[in-house]
C-alpha cells in the first residue's frame, strides 16, 4: 500500500511530476511486457500455434446489427460510457490518473495478469490443462478478437452424452475471477455438473495475449460468444453465460449485447467497482480513485444487467469478503476465530434491489425495498422462513399474479407484431420494466417482492474464493 500512497501523492512534487509519472508508466510497461514474454515461452508455445476463429468469420453480430468494418472494430466493441465528472481536472491529475491506471491500477484489478502470480501458478495451469484435455477430452482454440489479441480458450462437449436431464445440451461459458484461470477456475462448477463448458482466459492471463482492461475483456467476450454460436454451433436459448467474481463484468456485457442468449448466473457479484476501489484506499485518494475507474475500470455491472431481458440468478456468498463494504463484525473477540462477515455490506445485495427496482418498479416501493432488505439479513435458512412467515408469503399465490401479468402481456405482443410486422418478439417474454404490483395492496406488494428476491438470488455459506459446489450451480428461476 505504501507504493500506492506514494504514486497517488506524486501531483503535489510541482513540475517534475509529469516525468515521473511517465517513467513509472513505461517502467511498468516495459517490465510487464518482458515478464509475459517469458510466460508465453514457458506455456506450450501458444504463441506460435495457428488461429482458430477470428472474430468476423460471421457476417453480422448475432443481435442483428450490422457487422463493423475493421477500422471501427479494431477501436474495440461498444462499452456503456461512464457517468460524466461533475468537475475539471488539471493536466497533472489526468496524467496521474492515466499512469495509475496503467501500471498499479491493473496490477490492482487484475492481478492475475501479474508474472509473479502465473508464474507462481503454472504448475498448477500446466496440471489443470492436463486434466481437461485428457480426462474430459477438452478441445483447446486459439481466437482472434476484433482488436486483434489472440483469446486462449478451453471447450468441454457433453453433447454426445448430454446425461439424464439433457443438461449437456447446454453451454455454459465462463467469465473467470481477477485472478482466475479456466485451467483452475469457475469452469469447474458447471462441468462437474453435467454441462457443456467453454472456458476463455482474460487477456494479459496465461495464454492469451495483450494487457488485461475492461475493453479487452469485453473485445474478448464478443469473439467467445462468436465462436459458441457460429463455430460451435449452440443456438442461442442454450447458452448459458456464468460470471463469477469481476467476471460479472464480461458475463452482463455479454448479454447486454446478446440479449437472445438463454440465461446469466452471477456469481458473488457486485454493483460497482467504485465503492470496493474507495473502500480499501486511503480517503485522501479518492477524488483520483473515483476517476481512474470512472474514466479506465468501468465495472459497471448493474447498468448493463439491467440491459438483459432473459433469466437471472445471483450466487450471494454469505462469508464473502471480497465485495463487502462493511468492516467485519466484532462480535467475536477471540483472534483466533474466523471474524463474521456483515451481510449488509454485501454488494450482492444491492445488485439484487437495483435489479428488482428497474424490472418490476411498481412493486419495489420504499415499503418493499425495506421488507427485501430485511430478507437479505437473514443470514441462515431459519432467518429467512422466519422472514418469509413475517410476510406471509405464499408462492403460490405470487406466481398467480405473475403469470396473469405474463400471459396479458404476451397476448399484447401478439397483436401489436400484427400491426407492426417490423416488431421482432423478445424470446424472453414481455419486455421489462414490469407493471405488475400497481394493483396490490401495500403487504401484497413486500409479499412479492420477497417472493421475487428468493428467485433471483441464491444464498450458499461460502467465502469469495471457494470454489462453488457442482450441487449449487444451476440455470436461473423463469416463470
Amino acid at each position: 500500500m505504501s507504493s500506492l500512497t506514494s504514486s497517488l501523492s506524486l501531483p503535489r512534487y510541482g513540475s517534475s511530476c509529469p516525468l515521473l509519472l511517465m517513467c513509472m508508466n513505461c517502467f511498468a510497461k516495459s517490465l510487464g511486457h518482458v515478464f509475459k514474454t517469458l510466460i508465453d515461452d514457458n506455456y506450450n508455445d501458444f504463441r506460435s500455434w495457428p488461429v482458430d476463429f477470428l472474430w468476423d468469420e460471421v457476417s453480422t453480430q448475432s443481435n442483428g446489427h450490422p457487422a463493423r468494418s475493421r477500422a471501427e472494430a479494431a477501436e474495440g466493441v461498444l462499452l456503456m460510457q461512464a457517468t460524466p465528472q461533475g468537475s475539471r481536472c488539471g493536466s497533472q491529475i489526468q496524467l496521474a490518473s492515466y499512469a495509475l491506471a496503467h501500471s498499479l491500477g491493473r496490477w490492482l484489478v487484475y492481478p492475475g495478469s501479474m508474472f509473479i502470480t502465473t508464474k507462481a501458478l503454472l504448475p498448477m495451469l500446466l496440471e489443470g490443462q492436463a486434466l481437461l484435455l485428457d480426462r474430459y477430452k477438452g478441445q483447446r482454440a486459439k481466437l482472434k478478437a476484433c482488436d486483434g489479441k489472440e483469446i486462449d480458450t478451453m471447450f468441454l462437449d457433453r453433447r454426445q452424452q448430454p446425461g439424464s436431464w439433457n443438461l449437456g445440451l447446454h453451454l455454459v461459458i465462463c467469465c473467470e475471477g481477477n485472478a482466475g484461470f479456466y485451467e483452475m477456475g469457475c469452469l469447474t462448477a458447471p462441468l462437474e455438473a453435467g454441462y457443456s463448458v467453454l472456458g476463455w482466459n482474460h487477456p494479459g492471463f496465461a495464454g492469451s495475449s495483450s494487457d488485461a482492461s475492461p475493453q479487452n475483456d469485453a473485445n474478448a467476450m464478443d469473439v467467445v460468444v462468436k465462436y459458441a454460436l457460429h463455430r460451435l454451433n449452440f443456438l442461442p436459448e442454450r447458452v448459458v453465460i456464468y460470471g463469477w467474481s469481476i467476471g460479472t463484468f464480461t458475463a452482463t456485457w455479454a448479454t447486454m449485447t446478446y440479449p437472445q442468449l438463454g440465461a446469466l448466473v452471477l456469481d458473488a457479484p457486485f454493483d460497482d467497482l467504485m465503492p470496493l476501489a474507495l473502500k480499501v484506499l486511503p480517503t485522501f485518494c479518492n477524488g483520483l480513485v473515483e476517476r481512474t475507474v470512472r474514466e479506465h475500470f468501468n465495472l459497471n455491472v448493474a447498468e448493463q444487467l439491467c440491459c438483459y431481458p432473459g433469466p437471472v440468478l445471483l450466487i450471494r456468498r454469505m462469508l464473502d469478503e471480497a465485495v463487502n463494504t462493511e468492516a467485519l463484525s466484532s462480535e467475536n473477540n477471540d483472534d483466533q476465530a474466523p471474524r463474521a462477515i456483515d451481510l449488509e455490506g454485501n454488494r450482492g445485495n444491492y445488485l439484487l434491489l437495483k435489479l428488482l427496482k428497474y424490472r418490476y418498479p411498481r412493486a419495489m416501493t420504499d415499503e418493499t425495498v425495506a421488507a427485501v432488505k430485511h430478507w437479505l439479513q437473514a443470514a441462515n435458512p431459519e432467518q429467512e422462513a422466519a422472514v418469509c412467515q413475517k410476510y406471509c408469503v405464499d408462492g403460490k399465490w405470487c406466481l398467480t399474479i405473475l403469470q396473469k401479468y405474463k400471459t396479458k402481456n404476451n397476448k399484447s405482443r401478439k397483436k401489436l407484431r400484427w400491426k407492426n410486422q417490423s416488431t421482432s418478439p423478445n424470446p424472453h417474454g414481455p419486455d421489462f420494466p414490469w407493471k405488475v404490483g400497481e394493483d396490490l395492496s401495500p403487504f401484497q406488494q413486500k409479499r412479492l417482492a420477497i417472493f421475487l428476491a428468493q428467485k433471483y438470488m441464491k444464498n450458499i455459506e461460502a467465502t469469495h474464493c471457494c470454489p462453488l459446489g457442482p450441487e449449487d450451480f444451476q440455470l436461473p428461476w423463469t416463470l
